[in-house]
């Protein structure tokens, strides 16, 4: 049995925090980083402190050697 692994992705925008999310949970990215906006501005800008504590906890994937 494989085990995901919550990691930044390599489809970013900004930091890969919501790639990541969204790869992890298998949706689309465009609906994280909505989700994300939506909550942002609807939680009286939380999402502005989480978005940097996230970048920095979360690990980047590796990336695959070059051939």
């Amino acid at each position: 049995m494989v085990q995901k692994r919550l990691t930044r992705s390599f489809d970013r925008i900004l930091g890969g925090v919501c790639g990541g999310i969204a790869e992890y949970f298998d949706v689309d990215p465009t609906l994280v980083r909505v989700g994300y906006v939506f909550l942002t501005f609807f939680t009286a800008f939380c999402g502005i402190i989480v978005y940097p504590v996230l970048w920095i906890i979360i690990p980047e994937k590796a990336r695959l050697p070059e051939k």
